[in-house]
């Protein structure tokens, strides 16, 4: 194993021991807020979770994993994460109606975002809420717009399981059993320190970087004299028809 023993809090037993039972609370808030709040499209979801699995396995990060914790345990609960996520998402939606798309552009809200979301919608319906799970972005927007368009919330929980249960917990399990392959395991072993690292440093930066980028487009766009604001009559154009949802992915 390559040791960062010159840089002691960055000594992977340092990290994990100072984090305990508060690492797993931490990847399930950012698997919530991919699809529980407007501002998640700029957390890198998929990556952590299989990332959460490779290292959930005890022969790799003794004794019990980076968690300490069961695997098991460790999937169904970013599951469960990533459903509640998906239902307060819904619940905003629903309760904000259009006004939630009513907004100034900034690092955190594009109506480029809402319309490529709204084309998933279109092109596969009610479908959307399970797809979107694997499409950063609409996987963040894909809740509210339903909401917003009030899909039938029996109809949209259902697929909310579905897409969190394929997501969330197989993500994370396809994570656990990669960490068996021989190649792989000789690499997480070897490399512990460097990966965690990468899966903390590299979720802060990629987060840093989708945020300023976004920011940096809206004030460009602003700059050139085009309307960077959503008014009330635009955010009624975003929102869908209810009739969307209930179409099939083979109807156009």
């Amino acid at each position: 194993m390559i040791h960062t023993a010159l840089i002691p809090w960055l000594d992977p037993e340092t990290i994990i021991a100072s984090a305990g039972p508060w690492a797993l609370l931490v990847v399930c808030f950012i698997v919530f807020a991919e699809t529980g709040l407007l501002v998640g499209f700029l957390l890198p979801g998929d990556t952590l979770l299989v990332i959460s699995g490779l290292l959930s396995n005890p022969e790799l990060v003794p004794p019990n994993g980076v968690f300490g914790v069961n695997v098991w345990l460790v999937s169904i609960l970013i599951g469960l994460a990533a459903f509640a996520g998906g239902e307060v998402g819904y619940e905003i939606g629903h309760r904000g109606g259009p006004k939630v798309f009513e907004r100034k552009e900034s690092g955190v809200f594009s109506v480029k975002n809402v319309e490529r979301t709204n084309a998933f919608f279109e092109r596969f319906g009610g479908l959307t809420i399970i797809l979107a799970r694997f499409v950063p972005i609409v996987r963040t927007f894909a809740p509210v717009a339903a909401g917003v368009g009030h899909m039938k919330r029996r109809r949209y929980s259902l697929y909310n399981f579905i897409g969190a249960l394929i997501w969330g917990f197989g993500l994370t399990m396809l994570g656990f059993v990669v960490s068996f392959i021989p190649p792989v395991a000789f690499i997480v072993r070897e490399y512990i320190d460097i990966i965690l690292l990468v899966a903390v440093g590299g979720t802060a930066l990629i987060t840093l970087w989708h945020y300023f980028s976004e920011r940096h487009k809206a004030k460009k766009a602003a700059a050139a004299g085009e309307d960077v604001t959503t008014d009330e009559n635009e955010a009624e154009h975003l929102a869908l028809d209810p009739k969307i949802f209930e179409r099939r992915a083979d109807e156009h």
